[in-house]
């Protein structure tokens, strides 16, 4: 008698590089034509095609519509389900598109907590864009809760009236955007902690975290695996609530894609992240599933200090990341 055949559930993160409705101002004056918002729905649907995500966590949507218009151009998904953000004054939102029922989310505008440093409290209280958490009923027995966040980017952040050019200037902006990012972090660590905390229910964290998985920043997100030579019961605190990054899981496979989602400046980097808890990794004796592959989509992404061909602006300067998962009967 054959084995029963396990699931596959294929989770994405796809930040869409500004979308909006044609005519539709975002960024101060920047908007689509009729001709090009065509291209940027064609092209979002064939990265759909290569993706073939059950689960995708989308990053920079500023018009629900649009996404929703894509949605039901796109067979695969016309009946899926769809969750979005706040948007925070000018900012873009992020959402979450799944074929499974989507039980309950909800949306994260303000810190948990202010942050304090040695007496000092950190004056940032909110996220530059909301977080969005979603409960996901894969089948009857299996809810997954997923996060989405797009935190602060490395872009200088500047006060009114300086000079932007001033290099020491930009060296205190980008000083700032850090402290707003880690302060990010933070918060979306402390809220995920309610979800990983003495639970089994799985947990996948994505989206454009805005630096690499071996920055601070996002090592701040996942938690640090405990020392090997730690005593068991410590151990076991810590895989309770640490996450594990689908970039070093791939890193483990014989055979692998190249994972960087963004070039800048001629430096390759890896900004979009997708993180599991235990019960999804191979080393966890009681998973519910593991991670056995994942899939960087990056061909279209141009380092533009070699190359002469112009950048497309219905194409996202940033890759698709989608984890296959195969998840235990």
């Amino acid at each position: 008698m054959s084995k029963q055949k396990r699931q596959i559930l294929k989770v994405g993160t796809f930040n869409l590089l500004n979308l909006a409705l044609p005519e539709t101002k975002f960024y101060g004056n920047q908007q689509y034509n009729k001709e090009d918002y065509s291209k940027k729905k064609k092209w979002i649907k064939q990265q759909f095609d290569k993706m073939d995500a059950d689960i995708i966590g989308f990053q920079e949507l500023f018009d629900e519509e649009a996404l929703r218009e894509i949605m039901n151009e796109y067979p695969a998904y016309q009946k899926a389900h769809l969750c979005v953000s706040e948007r925070k004054g000018g900012a873009p939102a992020v959402a979450l598109l799944s074929k499974f029922p989507i039980k309950s989310y909800k949306v994260y505008k303000d810190f948990p907590e202010l942050l304090d440093v040695d007496g000092m409290t950190v004056p940032f209280k909110d996220f530059s864009r909301p977080v969005l958490k979603a409960d996901i009923e894969i089948r009857p027995d299996l809810i997954i809760t997923v996060f989405v966040a797009h935190l602060k980017s490395k872009r200088a952040l500047f006060p009114d009236k300086v000079d932007r050019f001033d290099p020491l200037e930009i060296s205190k902006g980008e000083a700032r955007s850090l402290l707003l990012r880690a302060t990010e972090a933070n918060a979306l660590r402390t809220i995920m902690m309610d979800s990983l905390k003495k639970s089994t229910t799985p947990v996948i964290a994505l989206g454009d975290f805005n630096d690499t998985h071996t920055s601070v920043t996002t090592q701040i997100i996942s938690g640090q695996p405990p020392p090997r030579k730690w005593p068991q019961k410590h151990k076991k605190k810590v895989w309770d609530i640490v996450l594990y990054h689908a970039k070093d899981i791939q890193a483990r496979q014989s055979e692998r894609d190249i994972y960087y989602t963004h070039i800048h400046n001629g430096h390759f980097e890896s900004l979009d992240h997708i993180l599991v808890s235990q019960e999804l990794v191979r080393e966890n004796p009681k998973n519910i599933g593991k991670v056995v592959y994942v899939r960087i989509f990056n061909d279209h992404i141009i380092d533009e200090t070699f190359s002469d061909r112009p950048v497309n602006c219905w194409e996202s300067d940033h890759a698709q990341v989608v984890a296959v998962i195969e998840l235990n009967n």
